[in-house]
């Protein structure tokens, strides 16, 4: 994590304080259910639970380690430092997976809710921009090619259902990496009940886990990181869109310039899209914890620690690269300049050509083959291209059109509102 693409909301959930704060209530409530359980005494309960405020020192935490070399170990150490003679029943029948592997699900778990947040901002800034360019007409591309025309409120639509249908798949990733394992080494429960897990699960707001090995199955996490990068390509092809329509020669929109901006350090003139593609590049660093997150899911029999590096990293990473991401989104759209002006000068700069299926079509209900259709619309197509002036003015020129449709027919066929009459199907079908 750097400070520069980290909001402090995030940081907080995978800092340190936070990491020992989890570890400390699960080890509580753990002591909590085997003194109800009668393996324990009382008085255990009652001394861990009066470190409930200690802010643990983390420093003092890494002195331990640093001799031990081994971070549960130093944590339950510096907690004995709180808790006293009692704490020798701290810890009774657990071994380091079920704190490390319940306290990462409680992390993703409050990291997801924090990521929900971002995506419903951004929801929410797609609909407010897709209703306010519901109608502004402009071309839609194809292969970066002039195709037919579509509208604005429609991409902003697109990118609507697609970022609707990523936030139902975070709510089941986070259902579903919300387990808890307090099951013993190699998760046979010989050591401590199954009914210590279902009381720290209940604790703690997770599910108790149905079969673990010594660590919770790592399809669970994979899964998860593996939405956060469909979440992350969503961003990108938002931010892909902008960046095209932003260039000089397109010019539809553009990201919001504020005053005193600086667009480049040696060319006064430039307005660079450098929120977008600095998106581009967040969702790379997101998509890179997807394959590690799959890899971490075989591990050797049991139990083996070669996940545990890679999710020290990718864990608060991707989250916080992906928190920052969407935030940074949101802001963008919110903000973001749409020209209609330069939207229809583009959608009319080359003579009428994005109408030739809709003359296809005319001369096939007119009583010409296919083929024969195609050929007439495209030897004008490409004549419009090439030599300049009006698409229509072509048609009525060429004898083998004329001999099927009229003047009028053909005109009818260069219509713009003919292409936006299902624009309303399209947005009750994607907001309801």
């Amino acid at each position: 994590m750097i400070p520069r693409y980290t909001r402090p909301e995030m940081a907080a959930i995978w800092s340190d304080q936070n990491k020992y704060k989890i570890w400390y209530l699960i080890e509580a409530h753990a002591t909590e259910k085997l003194a109800e359980l009668g393996v324990v005494p009382q008085s255990a309960v009652d001394a861990v639970w009066k470190a409930k405020d200690v802010e643990f020192d983390v420093d003092r935490i890494n002195e331990i380690e640093a001799e031990v070399k081994h971070d549960v170990i130093a944590f339950l150490t510096h907690l004995a430092e709180h808790v006293g003679e009692e704490s020798r029943f701290v810890h009774q029948g657990l071994t380091s997976s079920d704190v490390l592997d319940t306290c990462l699900a409680v992390q993703m778990k409050q990291s997801a809710d924090l990521l929900l947040e971002g995506m419903d901002r951004v929801l929410a800034a797609l609909k407010t921009r897709a209703m306010e360019h519901k109608f502004t007409a402009c071309i839609g591309r194809s292969h970066g090619i002039h195709a037919e025309p579509t509208t604005m409120g429609l991409k902003f639509a697109r990118f609507y259902a697609e970022f609707d249908r990523n936030r139902a798949r975070l709510v089941a990733a986070r259902d579903e990496i919300a387990t808890c394992a307090i099951s013993g080494a190699i998760g046979t429960f010989a050591n401590i009940d199954p009914a210590v897990e279902e009381h720290v699960a209940e604790q703690m707001g997770l599910t108790v886990e149905p079969v673990s090995t010594q660590v919770i199955p790592r399809d669970r996490h994979a899964n998860y990181f593996a939405v956060l990068g469909l979440i992350a390509s969503a961003i990108e092809n938002i931010a892909i869109e902008v960046r095209h329509l932003q260039r000089s020669e397109v010019r539809e929109a553009q990201e919001y310039f504020s005053p005193g901006q600086k667009g480049s350090s040696a060319m006064p003139h430039k307005r660079n899209p450098i929120l977008t593609e600095n998106l581009t590049g967040q969702a790379r660093l997101v998509r890179s914890a997807v394959v590690p997150a799959m890899e971490n899911i075989a591990l050797w029999h049991e139990r083996d620690i070669s996940h545990s590096s890679v999710e020290r990293g990718i864990g608060p990473d991707a989250n916080v690269h992906l928190d920052f991401a969407l935030h940074r989104t949101a802001g963008m759209i919110e903000k973001l300049i749409v020209h209609e002006d330069r939207c229809l000068e583009n959608l009319q700069a080359y003579g009428g050509i994005h109408n030739s299926q809709r003359v296809l079509l005319a001369l096939t209900q007119a009583g010409a083959s296919r083929e024969d259709s195609y050929r007439l619309v495209q030897r004008n197509g490409m004549k419009t291209w090439d030599e300049g002036g009006m698409l229509v003015n072509h048609l009525k020129a060429d004898e083998g059109v004329t001999a099927l449709l009229s003047n009028e027919q053909i005109e009818a066929c260069f219509d713009e509102a003919y292409h936006m009459k299902h624009v309303d199907t399209i947005f009750s079908r994607v907001f309801g």
